[in-house]
C-alpha cells in the first residue's frame, strides 16, 4: 500500500502553503458560520447527513461551499467518518474508483483512508480499487482542506471517483456505506458549464429544483457531478430524506465575466422532520481555530431581539471590527432581510469626521449579512488607502452602512450633458466606466458636490482620466442606497447625529480608481 496520495492541484485551485490555506479556508467559513449561527442555527438541529458542494477554486467557488460547511460545525464532534463521492474528470472510469493509498495529503496535513469501512465495497462489482483516476482529479481534493477545518484530523475518508455508471450502482455503495451519525457524505459537483450568465442562471435554477426533488436523472450538462450526484439523491429518496437549498451563484458572481460561466450551489439533505440528532455541547473546535484568523462574531453569541434592518447591519459591522481589534461582541437583533441578496458599502470616519475607510459591492451576490460583515472588515482592515484601523482609535470611530439597489444602466450619450440629464444630484449613486477606467461615487458625495459637472469632474478623476472627459463609448449606471448612520461606534445605540452635523471634508473622499480586490466577491472603495 503506498503512503500517500499527493496533492494535484495545491497553489493553483487553493493556496499551496500552509498557513496561507488555513487563512483562505478560514475566510470562507467565519462569515458562513457567523451567517448560519445569527439565522438560528443551533446545536441540536437536524444534522445533514448529505452535503453537496462545488469544487472550483475557492476564489470562485470556496464561499458557497463553505456555507454547506458551516452546516457541521455544532455536529462535528460525532463525526468520524466522511464518504466522498466526486466525477472523473481526467480519467477514463468504469463504475466507480476506490484508492489503495494510506492517505490523501493537503498542506494541512494527511487525511486517513478509511480501508475498515471501505472493505465491503470489495463484494460490489461496480468498485475497482485503482488511484490512477485518483492522482490527478480535483473534485474530491478540493474538499478536503473544509473538512478538516471543520472535522479536525481525526476523520477516515472514504473517496470515490465516480464515472460511466447508473445512478443504482452508485446508491447501492451509498447504502453499504451509509451508517449511522457518525457518518458524512459529501457529493462534490459544479452545475451547468459556459453559459451566458442569464441562461445560466434559468438553467441552475431549474437544476436546483430538480435536486430538492431528490430526482435522480440529472443530465451531466446540468452538473458536472450528475453520476454521483444521482445515485446520492435516489438513496436520499428512498429514506424519505428532505433537501435544501443553502446557496446558488455562478463564476459571473464571483470573480469571472459573464459571458461563459460556471454555476455553483451547495445544497444540505437531512432526514425527514420526525427525526433529531443529538445534541451537541458546542461546536467543533478545529472549526474555530481555521476562523480565528478573521475574529468574526462569536457564533454561540447571544442575539438581541428583532429591530430595524438598520441596527441590525450596523451591529453586524460593529462586532466585526470591534473582534478584529480583541474587543468583545454586542448581541445582534435579528432581521428577516439579513439573508436576502443584498450589496452594502461600508464606510468608516474619524472623530474629525474624516474618511477613515470605504469598501463595498456594487452588485448583490450574497446575504445582507454576509456582505455587510465583509465590506466591515475590508473597510477597517484593507482600504489600500488607509492604514488598519487601530483599538487606540475605536472611541472615535463613526460607522455607517448603505444599502446600494441594483444598478440601471444608463442609454448611451453623445455628451456629459446629455448624459446627466438622467441623473438625480443628491439621489443617485454613479457609476463610471469607460476600456477598463472604472469608479463610484456614493450619492452621499453630492453632500459636498452638489453641481453635477463638477460631482462628474471628480468622478473622472477618480477613473484615473481628465476631468474634461468624454467618449461616445462611456458607460454610466445609477443607483440609489438606505443609508444608515450609527454615530460613534463605541456607543452604538446612542441617537445618530443630528442633522446639519460636520460631513466628512471632500478631500477625504477622493483617492485613486476604484479597486475591485481579488476576493470571492469582489468589493470596491468609495
Amino acid at each position: 500500500m503506498a503512503a500517500l496520495r499527493t496533492p494535484a492541484v495545491a497553489g493553483s485551485f487553493y493556496p499551496g502553503l500552509p498557513d496561507e490555506l488555513r487563512s483562505e479556508v478560514g475566510r470562507h467559513l467565519a462569515p458562513a458560520l457567523a451567517s448560519h449561527a445569527s439565522a438560528g442555527g443551533a446545536p441540536g438541529e437536524v444534522a445533514p447527513k448529505i452535503l453537496v458542494v462545488p469544487h472550483a477554486g475557492y476564489n470562485y467557488s470556496g464561499a458557497t461551499a463553505a456555507r454547506a460547511y458551516a452546516l457541521l460545525a455544532p455536529v462535528a464532534a460525532r463525526i468520524r467518518r466522511v464518504v466522498l463521492l466526486g466525477p472523473a474528470h481526467r480519467a477514463r472510469v468504469r463504475g466507480l474508483a476506490a484508492p489503495t493509498v494510506a492517505a490523501f495529503d493537503t498542506p494541512l496535513g494527511p487525511v486517513r483512508v478509511d480501508h475498515e469501512a471501505m472493505a465491503p465495497l470489495r463484494a460490489l462489482e461496480q468498485v475497482g480499487f485503482d488511484d490512477t483516476p485518483h492522482a490527478p482529479e480535483y473534485s474530491l481534493e478540493v474538499q478536503l482542506p473544509f473538512l478538516q477545518a471543520v472535522l479536525g484530523a481525526d476523520f477516515g475518508l472514504i473517496p470515490l471517483v465516480v464515472g460511466d455508471t447508473a445512478p443504482e450502482d452508485v446508491a447501492e455503495v451509498v447504502d453499504t456505506l451509509w451508517g449511522g451519525d457518525e457518518t458524512l457524505i459529501v457529493v462534490s459537483t459544479d452545475m451547468s458549464h459556459f453559459h451566458p450568465y442569464a441562461d445560466a442562471q434559468r438553467l441552475d435554477r431549474e437544476t436546483a429544483a430538480r435536486i430538492l426533488r431528490l430526482e435522480s436523472d440529472i443530465h451531466p450538462l446540468r452538473a458536472c457531478g450528475a453520476r454521483p450526484l444521482n445515485g446520492a439523491l435516489l438513496a436520499a429518496r428512498r429514506r424519505a430524506m428532505t433537501a435544501a437549498l443553502v446557496d446558488l451563484c455562478n463564476s459571473g458572481d464571483t470573480v469571472g465575466r459573464k459571458e461563459r460561466v460556471v454555476g455553483y450551489a451547495s445544497f444540505a439533505i437531512r432526514p425527514g422532520p420526525g427525526r433529531q440528532a443529538p445534541p451537541v455541547a458546542a461546536a467543533a473546535q478545529p472549526f474555530a481555530a481555521a476562523a480565528a484568523p478573521l475574529r468574526q462574531p462569536a457564533p454561540h453569541a447571544a442575539a438581541a431581539p428583532a429591530a430595524s434592518l438598520g441596527e441590525a447591519l450596523l451591529l453586524r459591522a460593529r462586532n466585526t471590527i470591534a473582534q478584529r481589534l480583541g474587543l468583545a461582541p454586542l448581541a445582534e437583533p435579528w432581521h428577516p432581510a439579513l439573508q436576502e441578496r443584498g450589496a452594502t458599502f461600508v464606510t468608516l470616519n474619524d472623530a474629525a469626521r474624516r474618511l477613515r475607510g470605504c469598501i463595498g459591492r456594487l452588485e448583490a451576490v450574497t446575504s445582507l449579512d454576509n456582505d455587510v460583515r465583509h465590506n466591515a472588515a475590508q473597510a477597517a482592515f484593507a482600504d489600500p488607502r488607509f492604514p488598519p484601523v487601530r483599538a487606540d482609535e475605536w472611541a472615535g470611530l463613526r460607522l455607517e452602512v448603505s444599502v446600494l439597489t441594483s444598478s440601471q444602466p444608463l442609454p448611451a450619450a453623445a455628451t456629459q450633458a446629455q448624459a446627466l440629464q438622467a441623473i438625480e444630484p443628491g439621489t443617485h449613486g454613479v457609476i463610471f466606466e469607460w476600456r477598463g477606467h472604472r469608479a463610484t461615487f456614493l450619492p452621499q458625495v453630492w453632500e459636498q458636490l452638489p453641481q453635477p459637472q463638477a460631482f462628474m469632474a471628480a468622478l473622472k478623476r477618480k477613473a484615473g482620466l481628465a476631468e474634461d472627459f468624454w467618449a461616445a463609448d462611456v458607460r454610466l449606471s445609477r443607483y440609489r442606497v438606505d443609508k444608515h448612520e450609527g454615530g460613534p461606534i463605541a456607543a452604538l445605540g446612542a441617537p445618530a447625529a443630528a442633522p446639519g452635523a460636520a460631513a466628512p471634508s471632500f478631500g477625504s473622499l477622493m483617492g485613486g480608481g476604484l479597486t475591485i480586490t481579488m476576493q470571492p466577491r469582489p468589493s470596491a472603495r468609495r
